[in-house]
């Protein structure tokens, strides 16, 4: 793990760093899954950042303002989060055009969110595609 990402983890309370890190687990899963080559790992606007050559960033994040949700974070010019809220609206929670939003005291929806974040980390690949492909 990043040093500055393992720092950050650290200042979250215990039940939202094990949350965060079943992300971060998912996206570096996925990566070997799916051959996408190395992850970069890093903090950006002090929150970590998950990024492969054929996808676009993913940084996650959790709130005190907000304490009950930790969030997803996706580029707000790609088309992921509208197709995300097609396919998912009675699912999932979003903000906008840029995040999902998770609630702490709920279990993550596994197999959505390993599908958007498959979305994400193959967008390169997809973003011509109706649905991105979904």
């Amino acid at each position: 793990m990043n040093n500055e990402v393992q720092k950050r983890l650290r200042t979250y309370p215990l039940h939202v760093q094990q949350r965060l890190e079943e992300l971060r687990s998912l996206i570096f899963s996925l990566a070997t899954e799916l051959n996408l080559g190395d992850v970069d790992e890093c903090l950006k606007w002090g929150e970590p950042s998950y990024s492969v050559k054929s996808g676009t960033p993913i940084r996650m994040d959790w709130k005190p303002k907000n304490p009950q949700y930790y969030t997803l974070y996706f580029n707000c010019r790609t088309k992921l989060v509208d197709t995300f809220r097609e396919l998912y609206r009675d699912t999932l929670e979003f903000q906008a055009n840029r995040a999902i939003i998770l609630p702490l005291n709920k279990p993550l929806p596994h197999h959505v969110i390993r599908q958007c974040l498959t979305l994400a980390l193959t967008y390169q690949r997809c973003k011509h595609l109706p649905l991105l492909g979904a």
